[in-house]
This record gives structure tokens, C-alpha cells and sequence, in this order.
């Protein structure tokens, strides 16, 4: 397929709380494009954290962080970013606030929209959250990138609700992202529009993914059609 070639990367960072040299360490090598961050800092001098985050990796910061309740995108020098916007969900008392990230950007020969979101671990929470965030995703028109950590794998409820006319990797299914140190189940994925293809589909597993965060890394290699 002809297009742009993007690479996007989706991970929870768990905080920031791990071996920070090992978080750079492995999303430096893998060179993403866009990077979708769950957990990002959300609190207390979250502005400086997260442009801290994007310096360390030779990024800039898209959207997200406080606005988007920890969901955060930042974007290399490849990417223009056009417009952005965040969401949020309505709040359960004594639950976590959670919320969505949007940026509408190009690389050169073709533009797309990415979001990133992280869903609750409440059971009874996380499918009308997959429903609003959803909502959200089928306004946008173009091509159209999702990533989350979904707090649930393939066969449940709130995956078929954001996978349901997008395309992910089905041989990806066995593929385990959290916990890293020993991953048995799969919660992180990326889903595209049917007019982008997916040339690779990784999650990243390695003794230096392990020490960074408590989620393995996604990967996706994307063509974006032409604009």
C-alpha cells in the first residue's frame, strides 16, 4: 500500500515510578512518531513533568496530561500537529476522573487523527466509558488511530466497543502486555481505521521493558493513506 509511514507507540508509563533510564531507554530505541502515554503525570507540576518526558525522548509535547486526566501524546519533529482537543468521563464517586486525548496531525503525503485513553478497572465504570470515548472516535472523520490501556483483554465488553468497525492485529491476541515482569494478559492495545494498513504489530518485550513500567510497550508500523 502506498502512503506515509508513521510509527506509533502506546504505553502505560505507570507514573513514572519505575527505572526512568529504562523508560527512555526503550522508547528512544523504538522511535515512534507518536507516543501515546497512559499514566502520564496529571498533578502536581504536571506541565514541567511531561515536557521533562518529551525532552528526554527528542519529542514535544502534543496534548494531554492534566487536561486529559493522564492520557498524553507527544509527537516527533516528522509530525505537524493541526488541532487538538481532550475529553473527559463522568466522575464515580471515589473512583479515579479519567478522560481521553485527541490530536488531528499529518506527516508528510498523509494526515490522521490519533487518540489515546485509559479505561477504569471498575468493571461496572469501564463500558460507558469505551461507549463516550467511542461516541468521540466516530466524529472524526479520515483516518483514525486509537490506543489505550484498556484494563481489559479481546473478549471483553469495552474492547468490542472501541474495536468495533476498526482494525487491530488478531495475531497479536497471545501476545501478554501487562504485568511486565511476568505478562499474562493482554489490556493495551492500538486500533486504526479500515483505510490504514498495518504493516507490523508489536508488543515490546525485552529486560529493559520489564525494569521501566508495569505495562510492556505497544508498536505499530502504519501506512496513512495519502491526503
Amino acid at each position: 500500500m502506498s502512503g506515509a509511514s508513521l510509527r506509533v507507540v502506546s504505553y502505560n508509563v505507570h507514573g513514572l515510578k519505575d527505572d526512568r533510564a529504562a523508560l527512555i531507554g526503550v522508547i528512544s530505541k523504538l522511535g515512534p512518531d507518536v507516543l501515546v502515554v497512559q499514566e502520564a503525570p496529571r498533578r502536581f507540576r504536571w506541565r514541567h513533568k511531561c515536557a521533562a518526558l518529551a525532552d528526554d525522548l527528542g519529542m514535544v509535547v502534543a496534548v494531554g496530561g492534566l487536561p486529559a486526566l493522564g492520557n498524553l501524546v507527544l509527537v516527533s519533529l516528522r509530525v505537524a500537529v493541526h488541532e487538538t482537543w481532550c475529553m473527559r468521563y463522568p466522575l464515580t464517586p471515589g473512583r479515579h476522573l479519567r478522560g481521553a486525548a485527541f490530536v488531528r496531525g499529518s506527516v508528510r503525503g498523509g494526515s490522521f487523527t490519533v487518540s489515546g485513553s485509559h479505561l477504569a478497572t471498575d468493571t461496572n465504570e469501564r463500558p460507558a466509558q469505551a461507549a463516550l470515548w467511542k461516541q468521540e472516535l466516530s466524529r472524526v472523520e479520515g483516518p483514525l488511530i486509537a490506543a489505550a490501556d484498556l484494563n481489559e483483554g479481546p473478549g471483553g465488553g469495552a474492547w468490542r466497543t472501541v474495536e468495533d468497525g476498526l482494525v487491530s492485529d488478531d495475531a497479536a491476541s497471545s501476545r501478554s502486555t501487562f504485568p511486565a515482569t511476568l505478562p499474562n494478559r493482554r489490556i493495551d492495545g492500538i486500533f486504526v481505521s479500515p483505510d490504514i494498513s498495518i504493516e507490523k504489530y508489536e508488543v515490546v518485550d525485552s529486560d529493559q521493558a520489564r525494569r521501566a513500567s508495569d505495562h510492556l510497550p505497544v508498536l505499530v508500523d502504519l501506512k496513512i493513506p495519502s491526503s
